[in-house]
């Protein structure tokens, strides 16, 4: 069985939050992930 190449469509990207605890950074990361899904990226 060979296996499958897959093929990257979009860019891929790393992002890394850092701050104190409940300061937003869940919510901030939510809010990108949603925005970015919503605009097909």
């Amino acid at each position: 069985m060979g296996k499958e190449v897959f093929k990257r469509t979009k860019p891929h990207v790393n992002v890394g939050t850092i701050g104190h605890v409940d300061h937003g950074k869940t919510t901030l990361t939510s809010v990108i992930t949603h925005v970015l899904a919503k605009q097909g990226l």
